[in-house]
């Protein structure tokens, strides 16, 4: 079975075709531009790029050229898109009506579209990619699996705000959490890895990239997460601001004069680590920056390790104990200093740091002492992998 993994962005489109047979890549691409003038679609197949440059209107369009890509005689995996068994979409909010992935019918595409407002720049795209391919692949099984589903096993005391109830009621304000298909990837990977049950062990993984977020899995589900009700709450990001004094908002709109969508603009694009360092939303420039005496980049790095370390803290409390922590994504894959920063001080939780372990970038790999009681592990995480997973789940039932 090969299963198309079909990420849309509001103007892109990441994909991947995956052999389920053996887990293996065949192919995986970028779409950009989409409806923008220089829009171009870029696949990798066994490490050599293939690139297209054509206007694309609209994702329809981009999923053609996708298609076309993929059967291409010269640079394409499969001889026809008979091949493809089903498509697996990344949706990113599910909201309460699913807590787990689904066949995507007529009942779903409504209840993608009543998410809508609690997820406005991602779920119209994420849609739109769904229509794209149905009226491209009418007879092929689409299924969505969504960042939020997995979140959906948090109690009530960690998903509830301490707002008037009855905003609950009406307009679904609580907790929803984001990265779910990530951290259940790699708590499941480091389960396989440590060689115990997911019933038998309490994780903190830590996804942290230009978006970022902590989950605190319990038994194999999510007892608590860093986002909320949008990706913004939480751990310091790229250019999220996350936890914030909530009467900040009302004072930097008199303050400085800026309307609500101003504000909430200023949280999400122009705050986090890009906001106090003033040099970029790129991890890697700031740390290079910092190297070279960045004061406000070094301050802006410590900001952000501290507020990692602080979730992974209140996690431990919240769990009565944490057996492993798992750090994900583009920083906690590929950073050294940012393990080993977030780690210091967390020594009496039995956590031991090897740096020389710690010495790598972007592979699974231990980093901890033998004698550490806490093993702290990074799993780079496979999102596609697992939507391909579920999708061949669904699929296989029908």
């Amino acid at each position: 079975m090969k299963i198309l993994v079909v990420n849309c962005g509001s103007s892109s489109l990441k994909y991947q075709l995956i052999d389920m047979s053996n887990e293996n890549s065949l192919a995986q691409g970028l779409v950009e531009r989409i409806g923008i003038e220089g829009s171009k679609l870029t696949q990798k197949v066994n490490g050599e790029k293939y690139i297209i440059e054509q206007p694309m209107a609209s994702h329809q369009d981009a999923i053609k050229l996708v298609l076309e890509a993929l059967v291409d005689e010269t640079h394409g995996v499969i001889k026809s898109m008979d091949e493809i068994s089903a498509v697996g979409h990344r949706v990113v909010h599910g909201g309460e009506n699913y807590a787990e992935s689904v066949l995507i019918d007529d009942e779903v595409m409504k209840a993608l579209e009543e998410c809508v407002k609690l997820a406005p720049l991602h779920n119209p795209p994420n849609i739109t990619g769904i229509n794209a391919c149905k009226a491209l692949m009418p007879n092929t099984p689409m299924v969505a699996v969504f960042d939020t589903a997995f979140h959906q096993t948090m109690p009530d005391k960690a998903f509830m705000y301490a707002l008037p109830y009855e905003l609950y009621e009406k307009h679904g304000i609580r907790r929803y959490g984001m990265h779910g298909t990530s951290h259940r990837y790699v708590s499941q990977r480091v389960a396989e890895v440590v060689g115990k049950p997911m019933e038998e062990l309490k994780i903190i993984t830590c996804h942290l990239g230009n978006g970022a977020s902590c989950a605190a899995i319990n038994k194999g589900k999510s007892v608590d997460t860093s986002m909320g009700f949008t990706p913004l709450e939480g751990l310091v990001m790229g250019t999220r601001c996350g936890d914030i004094d909530p009467a900040i908002v009302p004072f930097i709109q008199k303050a400085e004069n800026l309307t609500a969508q101003e504000v909430d603009t200023l949280m999400n694009k122009k705050s986090g680590v890009f906001g106090l360092s003033g040099v970029s939303s790129d991890f890697r420039d700031i740390e290079d920056a910092e190297a070279k005496g960045n004061d406000r980049a070094r301050l802006a790095l410590e900001v952000f390790y501290y507020r990692v370390k602080k979730y992974i803290g209140a996690y431990t409390a919240a769990m009565g104990g944490v057996d492993v922590i798992v750090f994900t994504a583009g920083l906690g894959e590929n950073s050294k200093e940012c393990r080993e920063f977030v780690c210091e001080g967390l020594e009496y939780l039995g956590v031991k740091i090897d740096k020389e372990k710690n010495n790598f970038r972007g592979e699974e790999r231990l980093i901890t002492t033998d004698d550490s009681t806490v093993k702290v592990y990074a799993i780079p995480t496979n999102e596609e992998l697992m939507i391909a997973k579920d999708t061949k789940v669904i699929v296989d039932a029908l």
